[in-house]
C-alpha cells in the first residue's frame, strides 16, 4: 500500500505517541521510509527538515529501488552516504504453515538489559555506541527470545526491530547445529502472529545460510523486491 504525504504525516504522529522517547529520538524513527513506495511523495519527505535533519548521522532504510534518490538529495545536502545492505523481505503468511519443531528439553526465555554487551559482541553492525543504544532500545521496548544453557546464560537470540521485523538471530558457535535457530523463529512468530503483528524479517542478499533457514519454515519473498540501508553522516 501506497502512503500518501498526509498518511506519511498521520504515521509520524501516530509513532510519536507510542513509540518511547529514547526510540523517536534513535534513526529507527526513519524506517517509516521502508514502506514509501510513491517516489514524488518520497522525495517531499526527504528534502522536508522537519522529518529528517541531513546534517547529523542517519541510518535510513527503503526501497532499493529508490536509492538514486536518496543519493542525489543526500548530495545536495552534503550529507556523505554509505551502504551496509541490500536486503529480501520474507513474509510468513500463515503461521499454520510453520513446521512442527520439538523444543522440549530447550530453555527459553526472554533478553534483558544484562545481555546487551554479548548481543552487541556477536553482531555483525556491534561494537558502535549508537548501535548500543539501538539493542538497548529493540530489547527493552520489544519482543525477544532466547535459548539458556545450563547456566541460564543466553546461547542463542532472536530481537525484533521497531518496524517490527525479526532480525539479530545468532546462535554461538559452540552451541550450532542444535536447532535453535528454528526453534526461535517458530517462537517468535507464533507470538507476533498471537499479537496481531505481521511476521517477517530482511535478509541480506549474501547470507544464503539464513535465507534457505526461512524459507524451509515456509517464509516466501517478493523477488521484485529489495530493502537498502544506508547510514548518512558517518564520520
Amino acid at each position: 500500500m501506497e502512503l500518501t504525504g498526509e498518511q506519511l504525516k498521520e504515521a509520524e504522529t501516530q509513532l510519536k505517541r507510542y513509540l518511547p522517547r529514547s526510540q523517536q529520538e534513535s534513526d529507527l524513527f526513519k524506517d517509516i521510509l521502508f514502506f514509501a513506495k510513491n517516489e514524488t511523495i518520497l522525495e517531499e519527505t526527504l528534502r522536508n527538515p522537519s522529518v529528517i535533519d541531513w546534517n547529523r548521522y542517519l541510518c535510513l532504510g527503503f526501497d532499493y529501488r529508490h536509492r538514486d534518490l536518496f543519493e542525489a538529495v543526500a548530495s545536495e545536502k552534503d550529507a556523505p552516504s554509505k551502504q551496509l545492505s541490500v536486503c529480501h523481505m520474507m513474509t510468513l503468511e500463515d503461521v499454520s504453515n510453520l513446521p512442527i519443531i520439538d523444543s522440549s528439553g530447550i530453555s527459553l526465555s526472554s533478553l534483558d538489559e544484562s545481555h546487551i554487551g554479548l548481543v552487541n559482541q556477536m553482531w555483525k553492525f556491534g561494537n558502535d555506541d549508537r548501535n548500543v543504544g539501538m539493542l538497548r532500545d529493540m530489547i527493552t521496548h520489544f519482543p525477544s527470545c532466547c535459548v539458556l544453557d545450563a547456566e541460564a546464560k543466553p546461547v542463542a537470540w532472536i530481537l525484533v526491530y521497531s518496524k517490527c521485523a525479526m532480525g539479530v538471530l545468532y546462535t554461538l558457535p559452540e552451541h550450532r547445529g542444535k536447532g535453535y535457530a528454528k526453534v526461535l523463529i517458530s517462537t517468535m512468530s507464533k507470538r507476533l502472529h498471537a499479537e496481531g503483528y505481521p511476521v517477517f524479517c530482511f535478509i541480506e542478499e549474501e547470507n544464503t545460510a539464513s535465507y534457505e533457514l526461512f524459507r524451509s519454515l515456509g517464509f516466501t519473498e517478493d523477488p521484485s523486491y529489495r530493502a537498502a540501508c544506508f547510514v548518512f553522516n558517518d564520520i
